[in-house]
């Protein structure tokens, strides 16, 4: 199954673990997953982490390489197609990357890994609890 990581599932799957629902761990730990990140969700800690923010274990780039490589992460680009889904969203999320994952979610028919309830009032399927 291939998975789309909210930000914080990333954050805390590096930084502490215990955060992650029992769910969520299973889903990030089964081999057989393919784990995609979306690079709105790089640009998002990015800018946290200059605004300082988020504090992270170790600086960005380095925090964000042992990332990708631990958890086996393929980087999922933004497209026309993307974007063109977010103007149709209804506004029940104002937050601009989360708008930006769950249209991600729905062109690519993607579950998101992540604990924010407010996913659900767009159909999407999120793996937490």
């Amino acid at each position: 199954m291939r998975l789309l990581l909210d930000s914080h599932a990333l954050i805390w799957s590096q930084d502490d673990i215990s955060q992650l629902s029992p769910v969520a761990l299973a889903a990030l730990s089964d081999p057989a997953n393919d784990r995609l990140i979306s690079v709105a969700t790089v640009w998002e800690i990015a800018i946290k982490v200059g605004k300082k923010r988020l504090p992270l274990s170790k600086p960005f780039r380095q925090w964000m390489e042992i990332a990708i490589a631990d958890l086996y992460l393929t980087l999922l680009p933004i497209t026309l197609d993307h974007t063109d889904r977010q103007l149709a969203l209804p506004p029940h999320h104002g937050d601009p990357f989360d708008r930006l994952l769950i249209s991600q979610s729905l062109v690519e028919g993607i579950p998101i890994v992540g604990s924010d309830t407010q996913f659900d009032a767009y159909g999407v399927t999120r793996i937490w609890d």
